[in-house]
């Protein structure tokens, strides 16, 4: 047995030392898309307050162009978070839902009383409908096609229209029955058709990361010096044939006999190749 003051001792175990958790951060280059997107949507409900339905339309198509790099750009510099996609969803419910529902309510609808903001809010909640079904099936969506008609698209054929009629000298329109009714029409179909089934291609597959032909670059180039001819009309035109192509690649994948949901129910079948990718 040994007499030494060590052999006595109880042992004692080193304290173990307190490590903070590291705070979570948030990646400032994309949201910072997000942000001036969302400023866009807030933007162009200011100018419609004020009779400025043409500033307004900037306001939307700017938000739109932003909404569709914040994503490319979380991507490329690796920098996608839960928050981003909160966020965005967030920005796009502002600038694409509540925006666009209160500009056409505000430019034609309210000469049609209660009939006006009903049609507004079936856009609004339609945008709201259509954003949270997105974000829940997103992982189960064929990445090549939207389902329904995506909410950036709606509210620029819903303003693209308004831009046009305000840029042909339509003035005080809620006092015009005809053109109050027309928008009505087209709210509805903005709005009901961003919560259908259809199918809408998504652009998804296109890489920028690819060498393309030099064809390509000119057509490019073409297509900017055409939208500059008249902005409005190209760009209603544009938009207005996306929001009906939905329509015509549904009617056509039934003439064809093939599926026409975007959904997928299994990664072994073969007719759901590209799905889930």
């Amino acid at each position: 047995m040994s007499d030494s003051p060590d052999a006595q001792a109880p042992s004692r175990e080193p304290t173990p030392l307190l490590v903070r958790p590291r705070r979570k951060g948030i990646y400032i280059l994309p949201n910072l898309f997000t942000l001036a997107a969302l400023f866009g949507g807030f933007y162009a409900i200011v100018m419609a307050m004020n009779g400025q339905f043409e500033q307004a339309a900037y306001g939307i198509f700017i938000a739109a162009v932003l909404d569709s790099l914040d994503g490319r750009v979380a991507r490329m510099t690796n920098t996608q978070s839960a928050f981003g996609e909160q966020m965005d969803s967030l920005s796009d419910m502002v600038s694409f839902g509540a925006a666009p529902a209160l500009i056409v309510y505000e430019w034609a609808l309210k000469g049609l009383g209660k009939l006006g903001w009903i049609a507004a809010f079936v856009y609004c909640s339609g945008a709201a409908l259509r954003l949270a079904r997105f974000n829940t099936n997103i992982a189960v969506v064929d990445k090549r096609f939207f389902q329904g008609l995506p909410s950036p698209a709606a509210a620029a054929v819903l303003i693209g229209f308004i831009w046009v009629m305000d840029d042909a000298g339509f003035k005080g329109v809620s006092k015009i029955e005809w053109l109050s009714w027309v928008a009505f029409g087209v709210t509805l179909y903005a709005g009901l058709t961003m919560v259908t089934n259809v199918p809408f291609y998504s652009f998804k597959d296109v890489s920028f990361k690819r060498t393309v032909p030099f064809i390509v670059i000119v057509a490019i180039a073409l297509a900017f010096a055409v939208i500059t001819i008249h902005p409005p009309i190209v760009l209603f035109s544009l938009f207005l044939i996306y929001g009906l192509s939905g329509y015509v690649v549904y009617a056509y994948k039934r003439m064809k006999g093939k599926p026409v949901s975007v959904i997928a129910t299994s990664t072994d079948e073969p007719d759901e190749q590209g799905l889930h990718r």
